[in-house]
């Protein structure tokens, strides 16, 4: 096989597989927390597989709230569609474990402060953030377009218009970057769960008519001999937790970048805002996207490290990868005189708290290059300040 130079591929994967019911189930939970009690601390995994759902991890709650675990998992569960026993996962049937417990109180002595403004991260840690300016999200052209073919499939799914489509999906999309200035994608890769004895011939021509090359004219990107496959190991009946033991936190790179970025190996899902993997990647994406949008760089990746307790950060680093005229120095200058870094300042600037949007509507499709979620760290609310200091 002969290899190309200058190719990136980035996957994404849709709610219904095992990975991420998970961190749906997980990011549900927070939210319930969250809501009836905005000072909880939360840390909440789950392990699916054939029929069995196990919820684990840390809450801690400063009130007499009572969180209905079971309930909140049968209707994310419902939601995405697992409502039959032949696909080994339905909500109605499901067995549920609850091995939920209290938060270390030495982690929660860390995170409790008089002053909002002096609370400690929750863990030590690094985060990334990424921006570049190849769409109009800011976002990587791979994950972007990985994303949508997803979200587009499902929403066909749930909508009656996909027939035969079942709840587990992935895709994969590859770029050509030969020419810099018109990147091509030169394959697409999807596997779609499907229901025994359909017409698969139909069933592939739907999803390339339907959705593939929607989505690609979408992105208004040179897909001239693209290549398409789907499903290449022949059929694709058996999915979700029957197929593959689903885990929260495991799906990383399909959260962020898309592999485009670093990544510093914390997951999101189940995590309250006072858990810096969550709140300093969040951070770290709304500054990355603020300076590119200013024009510092086409592309710019910031790196914030926290210890436990301080509120503070360790370190910021960043790399423009040779797309910006002016040295790190200045840049670093600039972040340190528009952006406050405290942990608190973090969770009040972008109300993470009581939050405008719903943790479990990140939990699939991305947490970063939105279109539909109005999300306060995707705003570009810093692009005048930084200009102001460029001159």
């Amino acid at each position: 096989m002969k290899f190309k130079s200058n190719l990136f591929t980035s996957e994404a994967v849709s709610e219904g597989h095992p990975d991420k019911i998970c961190d749906r189930i997980a990011d549900a939970i927070l939210d319930y927390a969250l809501k009836h009690d905005p000072y909880s601390h939360s840390a909440i995994e789950c392990f699916a597989s054939t029929n069995i759902l196990i919820i684990g991890g840390e809450v801690t709650l400063t009130n007499n709230t009572v969180i209905p675990y079971e309930d909140i998992a049968r209707r994310v569960i419902k939601d995405i569609g697992y409502d039959k026993d032949e696909y080994g996962f339905n909500y109605q049937t499901v067995k549920i474990i609850n091995l939920v417990k209290t938060q270390s109180i030495e982690i929660n002595n860390s995170v409790v402060a008089d002053d909002v403004l002096n609370i400690g991260a929750g863990d030590q840690g690094i985060m990334f953030g990424y921006a570049s300016n190849e769409t109009e999200g800011y976002m990587p052209l791979a994950i972007s377009i990985a994303q949508k073919l997803v979200r587009v499939a499902t929403n066909k799914r749930k909508n009656g218009e996909f027939k035969g489509a079942r709840p587990d999906m992935k895709s994969q999309v590859t770029i050509d970057y030969t020419n810099p200035v018109a990147s091509k994608v030169v394959t697409v890769l999807m596997a779609i769960q499907h229901d025994p004895n359909i017409d698969i011939k139909a069933f592939k021509k739907y999803a390339i008519d339907e959705i593939i090359m929607p989505t690609l004219k979408s992105f208004k990107v040179d897909a001239s001999g693209v290549e398409i496959l789907i499903n290449t190991s022949g059929s694709f009946t058996i999915g979700g937790p029957m197929g593959d033991t689903g885990l929260t936190g495991r799906k990383i790179i399909v959260d962020t970048y898309g592999g485009a970025s670093r990544h510093g190996g914390g997951s999101f899902s189940g995590k309250d805002p006072t858990k810096v993997d969550r709140s300093a990647s969040y951070m770290a994406r709304y500054i990355a996207k603020n300076l590119v949008a200013s024009g510092v760089a086409k592309r710019l990746e910031v790196q914030l490290s926290y210890a436990i307790g301080k509120k503070d950060p360790i370190s910021v680093s960043l790399s423009t990868f040779g797309t910006s005229n002016l040295d790190d120095e200045k840049i670093l200058n600039i972040i340190s005189k528009v952006f406050d870094l405290r942990v608190g300042a973090i969770i009040q600037n972008f109300s993470l708290r009581c939050p405008t949007f719903r943790y479990e509507g990140l939990a699939n499709y991305g947490h970063f290059g939105r279109p539909d979620i109005d999300l306060p760290y995707e705003k570009l609310d810093k692009v005048e300040e930084i200009k102001s200091l460029l001159d």
